[in-house]
């Protein structure tokens, strides 16, 4: 696989987390050399004023913030000043009880808190912060009613509560009850997943809570609708994905609220009577929120709804033009509003309405959520949405004020733009519309914030746009590259994996993978291997697949082998058991091993301590995936003399035939690699009887059975080297494997297939087995092989395929002339270009050469064939192949082979090419 997509947001998994590290602390400025800058004018650092240097804290992440802080005594003190500690965001870190005790000391003044996991959220309590006013948790699917409980009474001054967006599903009507009777002074609370929340809680809340405007049940099981109208405080209400709801009972209750003024039930299954009933005219409500509901486009409901809108009531739904709506809210005297930039507007420039200020940032809050689940289960039907206005609803709202409506705004664009989640599949019109509406420069922007979080989502939009060519264009012009690079070396394992996603992603545009070397990227990727060596899926799994594509540029491969990447990557290889990172390991080290004619990278791999044992141990691997590329890895590394011998030392032999074996139902791509890890391995004479040996010549034939051309070119390469030996001949032969090798030279759309297949044959029936007349097998069991009528098939089909390359017109032409421009035509009707790649042994071309004397027409015609396309001028080996004819004297057999009275025309005028390859050759070496 050459790239990846996330359509959904980090796992719900606790993941793993780094811890923080207290650092230690000079304790004056003298004892820490600071850097200044050889300017004109000196800097001194450390004569900033202070409010400066507070300044200059503010605009830095928390570890920045640490590092800085170490310089000096006074610097630390500055580091600790309350006013940068009225926020933590702790997501990117593992939060456990020492952490949290670590932090105590600065946590005085804390008033806002983002923890991710339950193990965060049951440490949080000794964060000492007593003062605080927002909390959100993430991805805490385990948290429980004691821990809830617990939080609330320590934090009695909260004011805001949000536990999600995973599922709370053990979380009850005890501990919202808690909540309620712990923190009087509560104006939000937004839950995800709770399975059951009962009237009794309704009733807590209503009593101890006299100042709640907003509850959020995202997602819920079973909810008393009716109690709810007891919280009279209300404001706004979202019920958004929860289906279990008695809406009859729902709409009787809460269009009675005093209060209320936006109700979102999106994704909900409110039925028509009930959406109707909430659309009434009424006195406060103002908003009512129903993506991806069905009750809004009831026709009974249409002009009902209609009338409604008219009277003052707002409907935001997928069949309304959202942005229009919105904008209505805004009166002649407010601020003057263009309808697509109806939320820019009024964060410039304010409204001078409180209320009006609430809602849109209670719309804003809504539609994030809503946009991002709806762009998850990537509903049927809404197309459409998304092109006209959802992608530019997501642009809008990643410019909120408020963190997590950005965030999610990111992530729906990261998320919608992908249509099949398994092939890594973007829809170009989505993708290109966020081009359209000016998402990449914002994408980027947002990827330099400071915010750890936000360069995650952003970073994660931006790597699945980019699969798109159009888009990833745009990502290189804009700079993005360098971001992303950036972004790679963060010491957050979230940011630098989305970060590394991508520079995969990007990686797969041949034009991108220099912009991605010179930017250091390489580098940072090969670090991040070292950084998180296991257990880290994500991280680990892009950092090797954009190695793996950067690697199939000769260019690019030396710059990961210099920066230590062949030794990354096999550590990987070796120690890593995820499959997806095993996969992508194997898919870079064959990637690596592909440039041995330019490089030396081939040969670092093979001598790399234990990769050879790694890559053959990976084709005994449950995934397909993984063995597939591991073969494909020992392959290219079999073109090295001493890697092709050391792969068989290790066991290569007999896992590869093994896996031959048991692919023959498996993908073409694994059926071709394995057979080609094989074709490598047979040009030595001790593994191709090795090969025979263990069975593989019964698991070639089975492969060259394939439909697909690719397998028939790799299983017949890997049979002509088996049939040079007698042995290896015979076990063709007794396993019926004439007829396939027959039908290939006939049948195949490949020319090298039927070229190969012609070749296995030639060697098998040129006089070296003449002597059995009726062929017993190689161990010694009797089969009853018609040896004869084999060899007559043979020739007859091996005739063939000469006559499918010859004119006879030319040919006249060219026996009757001899003339170069007559040989040229024969030349290039004749040329196989992809046989320019095959390299022949002496051995081989001294077999060749005894061939032309055969005394069958048929195999001189076929040896004489191939010399002219082992020779061709421009040819990968032509060079060697005419070095090692002057070697062994072949002009004289190739002049008889060309004054021949009684030979075929064909072999008559491509002894003379090969002559005259052969002149052109040592001219060549002469210069």
């Amino acid at each position: 696989m050459s790239r990846r997509v996330r359509r959904r947001g980090s796992s719900s998994k606790e993941k793993e987390k780094a811890f923080i590290a207290s650092p230690s602390f000079p304790e004056t400025a003298e004892e820490y050399e600071i850097s200044r800058p050889n300017c004109g004018v000196g800097l001194d650092w450390i004569s900033l004023p202070d409010d400066t240097v507070v300044q200059l804290f503010s605009c830095l992440n928390y570890r920045d913030r640490a590092s800085l802080a170490s310089t000096c005594r006074t610097w630390r003190l500055l580091g600790s000043s309350p006013c940068l500690w009225t926020s933590l965001d702790l997501r990117a870190h593992r939060c456990d009880v020492d952490t949290a005790s670590a932090l105590s000391l600065r946590c005085a003044n804390l008033r806002r808190l983002r923890f991710r996991g339950s193990e965060s959220a049951s440490a949080i309590i000794n964060l000492h912060a007593r003062d605080l006013r927002e909390i959100t948790g993430e991805y805490c699917r385990n948290i429980t009613d004691a821990t809830l409980s617990v939080i609330a009474a320590r934090h009695e001054a909260l004011e805001s509560l949000q536990i999600g967006p995973d599922p709370c599903e053990k979380i009850t009507s005890d501990s919202i009850r808690h909540v309620a009777m712990c923190c009087p002074r509560l104006r939000r609370l937004r839950l995800f997943g709770v399975r059951e929340i009962d009237g009794f809680a309704f009733s807590a809340l209503a009593r101890h809570c006299p100042l709640l405007e907003e509850i959020a049940l995202i997602e819920c099981g079973n909810i008393d609708e009716s109690a709810i109208g007891k919280v009279e405080s209300l404001k706004f209400l979202s019920v958004a994905g929860s289906w279990n709801l008695k809406w009859a009972s729902a709409a009787s209750s809460w269009i009675k609220l005093p209060n209320l003024i936006g109700l979102d039930v999106s994704r909900t299954g409110v039925s028509p009577s009930a959406f109707l009933r909430l659309m009434l005219p009424s006195k406060n409500l103002k908003v009512v929120c129903a993506l991806d509901c069905m009750a809004p486009q009831e026709e009974d409901n249409h002009d009902s709804v209609a009338s409604s809108q008219a009277k003052g009531k707002l409907l935001l739904s997928s069949s309304t033009d959202v942005f229009k709506k919105i904008a209505s809210l805004f009166t002649d005297t407010d601020t003057v509003v263009n309808e697509r930039e109806v939320f820019g507007n009024w964060r410039s420039h304010g409204c001078g309405n409180k209320n009006l200020s609430d809602i849109m940032c209670w719309v804003e809050w809504v539609l994030s959520q809503s946009l991002l689940r709806i762009a998850e289960a990537n509903s049927v039907g809404m197309n459409d949405f998304w092109l006209t206005q959802g992608a530019a609803l997501l642009l809008s709202l990643m410019n909120s004020s408020q963190e997590d409506v950005q965030e999610r705004a990111a992530a729906g664009l990261a998320t919608f733009v992908v249509i099949d989640d398994e092939n890594a599949t973007v829809d170009p019109a989505r993708a290109e519309s966020v081009m359209k509406y000016g998402g990449i420069p914002l994408l980027l922007d947002l990827a330099r914030s400071c915010r750890e979080g936000l360069q995650s989502e952003a970073a994660k939009a931006i790597a699945n746009l980019s699969v798109n060519a159009k888009v990833a264009k745009a990502v290189a012009d804009e700079g993005g590259i360098r971001i992303l690079a950036d972004l790679a070396r963060s010491t957050n394992r979230l940011v630098a994996e989305e970060a590394a996603g991508g520079l995969w992603n990007l990686s797969v545009g041949e034009e991108h993978k220099m912009a991605i070397t010179e930017a250091g990227a390489v580098k940072a990727l090969v670090d991040l291997i070292f950084k998180w060596p296991t257990g880290i899926e994500g991280v680990l799994e892009r950092a090797a697949g954009a190695l793996a594509n950067l690697s199939a540029d000769d260019k690019c491969s030396m710059e990961v082998a210099k920066a230590g990447g062949v030794h990354a990557l096999v550590m990987l290889a070796k120690s890593c058991k995820i499959e997806g990172v095993q996969e992508q390991a194997a898919r870079a080290l064959a990637n690596l091993a592909a440039h041995g004619d330019s490089n030396s990278n081939n040969a670092a791999v093979g001598q790399e301590a234990g990769a050879l044992e790694a890559l053959v141990q990976l084709t005994c691997s449950p995934n397909e995936g993984v063995r597939q590329e591991a073969a494909g890895a020992l392959w290219n590394l079999s073109f090295d003399d001493r890697n092709r011998e050391a792969i068989a030392a290790v066991g290569g032999v007999e896992a590869l035939v093994t896996l031959a074996t048991t692919c023959a139902n498996a993908s073409h791509g694994l059926q071709e690699r394995a057979a080609g890890a094989l074709w490598g391995l047979s040009v030595s004479e001790a593994n191709s009887i090795a090969i025979g040996r263990e069975g593989g010549v019964v698991s070639l034939i089975v492969l060259a059975h394939s439909d697909a051309e690719d397998v028939h070119e790799t299983a017949a390469g890997a049979l002509w080297n088996l049939a040079f030996y007698p042995g290896n001949a015979l076990r063709i032969i007794e396993e019926s494997g004439v007829p396939v090798l027959v039908h290939l030279c006939s049948s195949s759309g490949s020319k090298m297939a039927r070229f190969m297949s012609a070749l296995a044959l030639a060697y098998m029936f040129d006089g070296r087995l003449d002597e059995f007349a009726v062929v017993g097998s190689s161990e010694g069991t009797s089969k009853s092989v018609s040896f004869e009528g084999a060899r007559k098939m043979a020739l007859k089909h091996i005739e063939a395929l000469i006559h499918s390359f010859s004119d006879h017109q030319l040919f006249s032409m060219a026996a009757a002339s001899s003339t170069p421009s007559a040989l040229a035509q024969v030349l290039e009707a004749t040329r196989i270009q992809e046989a320019g790649h095959l390299r022949c042994s002496s051995a081989e071309v001294g077999r060749f050469l005894t061939m032309l004397r055969n005394s069958t027409s048929i195999l001189r015609a076929c040896a004489a064939f191939a010399l002219v396309q082992f020779t061709i001028p421009g040819g990968r080996h032509a060079m060697h192949h005419a070095g090692l004819l002057q070697k062994a004297g072949a002009a004289r057999a190739l002049r008889g082979a060309a004054a021949s009275a009684s030979g075929p025309i064909e072999a008559k005028v491509f002894a003379r090419i090969v002559l005259r390859n052969l002149e052109y050759h040592l001219l060549e070496a002469s210069i």
